[in-house]
């Protein structure tokens, strides 16, 4: 385990400090305690707090304040129907939402066609402290399979989570620290699936039990095993196949009749991609006590995920020798990742009582990840993350028609890569930030503004680099509320600063077959943003439509130059067997136009059975000072689907139609239209009872074969063919 700064700690010490000396000074009157354990149905918030359970979320101040952040939530039924082993692939139904998609083990969130570091994937309210940010091919360590809830955030209100959130966050809110306290002597929730597509076995489970007056102790686990993914049709684009048949009819024409053969066998590939297998296993425990209105726990975990990443013909891919000092024939050997993490949390909710300040909400997370790419048995290159993150949020009490939050955060990261194609220098990141949100009502009239200051320090001791830099971020959202109908208009100004991958890489990708160079000497990237939405009842029907608009300085973006290098960095032509394409982090401004809708309509409600109707659209165009497009966005989506719902079924039609993406960058590939049809039938088989929940599904009826625009992957890895799915979930 490694060893890192230390600078930080007195800010923890403080929060850490405050939360018994706090706790022993309250003498508020005990808070009720919940009755029954809430339903996994989709108005389990309003229901929890009717019942008067302590629900300890890091988005608690966003739910208070909640006119203009923008939060959606999948949980309960729609959580179980879109449920992954992946955080991006459970939201790519989402308006507005899609997955990097780089193969079936890893693919994280995309939100308005932002991702990476201008997305904030969080636990709880704080980050996952991984390497997901690094690079599309590493996954998100988080198992789905435990979690209650996952929320999408926007909006003024994600400032409170970092100026990394520039495109949005996505806060995933799982069980270790438990939430709540209940009167049942033991609550326990599973889940068990299965998908024919890659014979895909998920289970899990939870257990939470309450003792001695206000205790409740947690445990919950999983285990995830996949095949090799099945698809329709060829695994390449024929633009891929065409090149690799052409390349054959050169080997043929120079004797080299193995190798053509073997370029055959890659561009008929079809039915199957090789080395998309995935294993993942997860255990946490926790414990909570609840007491005078507060509450304050411990959580830890394990997580370990093993997945295949499947190989690139264009090239990025080495051969190794066998059979030793006699020779022998070279043989290509495929990589695969091994991904660890140990993680321990801290959280606490404390009631400050009727003065100005109402609650004090504190997190913090601790992180140990290692992430171990091989190739074949042999260990390439192991990239290490030791990352601290903490939060105070103080949430005041309102103030006549005032209300807001306003607290501190620290983030500390030591990232190191050891091997020989460690492409990023070791480095350490110190951040730290002071946030606030105000939300004044003024009759049907709203005001919401926030404001955030970072500090960040980002070096590398190897390279002898040590860049400081300050960045002032702020929004500012007004709104009014025409009676149920609530229009409005955000406005912001915020800024990033480069990450350590963007300021420090320098070297070969094996997984991703990329030779990437960063720049010490990026600026802050900052951006105006401006969007305005309409939300809320139009009749009998619920809308949600924002339009939106960011103009960027200094936009930071892997671009690629279209040259080829050897794993020394030294320019090589495009054939040469050691080639792989060279990509640089730049810098240039940009803007951004998008479009996102949704509404649903209640088309039939007669006598305990209803039909409702849905249909979502979402457009994003990105362009670069220079006139050439931002690399992988998304192309324009369009969705509709019909739900039909009685006491004990739930059956529902979708229909997805993407569209082609033709507006691309110099080098990269572009992608069709395609159309899915999917169908899912959900049962709960106890008269009102929803907490047991048999749901079969069939995606992709028609086994068409579809291309994510947003993925590296896009031209040797589509989309997943036909595939059949049967789930139960179960919670008392």
């Amino acid at each position: 385990m490694k060893k890192f700064s230390t600078s930080g700690l007195p800010l923890l010490a403080l929060a850490l400090g405050l939360v018994p000396q706090v706790a022993m000074a309250q003498q508020a009157e005990p808070a009720p305690q919940a009755g029954d354990e809430a339903d996994f149905d989709d108005d389990f918030h309003n229901r929890s707090n009717e019942a008067g359970e302590i629900v300890v979320t890091a988005s608690r101040s966003i739910r208070e304040l909640d006119i203009l952040a923008g939060t959606s939530v999948v949980e309960g039924l729609e959580l179980q129907r879109s449920m992954d082993g992946q955080v991006g692939e459970i939201l790519e139904e989402q308006p507005g939402v899609s997955g990097t998609g780089f193969t079936p083990g890893a693919s994280r969130p995309i939100l308005r066609g932002f991702g990476g570091e201008r997305i904030r994937v969080l636990t709880d309210g704080v980050g996952t402290l991984d390497a997901s940010n690094t690079s599309d091919d590493h996954a998100v360590s988080i198992n789905p399979l435990t979690v209650e809830r996952i929320e999408v955030l926007r909006g003024p209100a994600v400032l409170l989570y970092g100026s990394q959130a520039i495109g949005g966050a996505v806060n995933v809110i799982d069980k270790r620290i438990p939430l709540r306290l209940t009167e049942e002597p033991i609550h326990i929730d599973t889940l068990a699936s299965y998908d024919t597509v890659n014979d895909e076995y998920r289970v899990g489970g939870s257990v939470d039990v309450p003792f001695a007056n206000g205790f409740v102790f947690h445990l919950d686990g999983s285990y995830l095993d996949a095949g090799d993914l099945d698809i329709p049709g060829f695994a390449l684009t024929d633009d891929l196949r065409a090149d690799l048949l052409a390349d054959a009819v050169e080997e043929e024409g120079e004797g080299e009749f193995d190798e053509a053969a073997e370029l055959r066998e890659q561009a008929n590939a079809r039915g199957t991609v090789p080395n998309t297998f995935v294993e993942t296993t997860s255990v946490n425990g926790g414990l909570a006590f609840f007491s005078n209105g507060s509450s304050f726990g411990f959580g830890a975990g394990y997580y370990d995920s093993t997945y295949g990443v499947p190989e690139n013909p264009a090239g990025g891919h080495h051969h190794h020798e066998e059979g030793g000092a006699g020779g022998g024939e070279e043989e290509e050997e495929g990589v695969s990742i091994g991904l660890e993490q140990f993680r321990a949390d801290f959280r606490a909710d404390l009631d400050l009582g009727s003065g100005f300040l109402d609650r004090m909400l504190t997190r913090v997370g601790y992180s140990d990840y290692t992430h171990t790419e091989f190739e074949g048995s042999e260990v390439g290159t192991v990239f290490d993350v030791t990352g601290f993150e903490g939060r105070a949020e103080f949430v005041q009490n309102p103030i006549g028609d005032l209300r807001g939050s306003f607290g501190g955060q620290f983030y500390i990261r030591d990232f190191a890569a050891v091997g020989e194609e460690a492409f990023v220098a070791p480095n350490q990141t110190e951040q730290y930030g002071f946030f606030t949100l105000q939300e004044l009502s003024l009759g049907n009239f709203q005001i919401e503004g926030s404001a955030r200051y970072e500090t960040t320090d980002a070096r590398s001791n190897a390279l002898g680099v040590d860049r400081h830099f300050d960045v002032l971020s702020g929004a500012l959202g007004l709104s009014y509320d025409l009676g149920g109908l609530r229009i409005g208009v955000n406005g912001s100004r915020v800024g990033r600063a480069p990450a350590g991958e963007e300021l420090f890489a320098d070297g070969p990708h094996v997984a991703t077959g990329q030779y990437e160079v960063g720049d010490v000497n990026l600026d802050v990237e900052r951006a105006w943003g401006l969007e305005g939405f309409v939300r809320g009842q139009v009749g009998p029907a619920t809308v949600n439509l924002t339009v939106f608009k960011s103009w960027f300085d200094d936009y930071i973006f892997l671009d690629n130059t279209g040259t080829f290098v050897d794993e020394e960095g030294t320019a090589v032509p495009a054939d040469d067997e050691e080639a792989i394409p060279l990509f640089t982090y730049l810098q240039q401004d940009a803007n951004y136009f998008g479009v996102e809708a949704e509404v649903s309509v209640p088309l039939i409600e007669n006598d305990g059975f209803a039909v409702i109707g849905e249909a979502s659209a979402e457009y994003v165009e990105a362009e670069l000072d220079d006139g050439s497009p931002v690399p992988r966005i998304p192309p324009l989506g369009l969705s509709g689907a019909l739900t039909a719902t009685t006491g004990a079924f739930d059956v529902r039609g979708e229909v997805e139609w993407f569209g082609e993406q033709d507006d691309v960058p110099a080098f990269e590939s572009t992608t069709d239209s395609f159309t899915f049809v999917n169908a899912s039938i959900a049962w709960r088989p106890i008269r009102g009872d929803k907490n047991v929940t048999l749901l079969a599904k069939v995606e992709n009826i028609f086994d068409q074969q579809g291309r994510r625009a947003t993925s590296f992957t896009r031209d040797y890895v589509p989309l997943p063919g036909r595939n059949f799915s049967l789930s139960l979930r179960t919670s008392f």
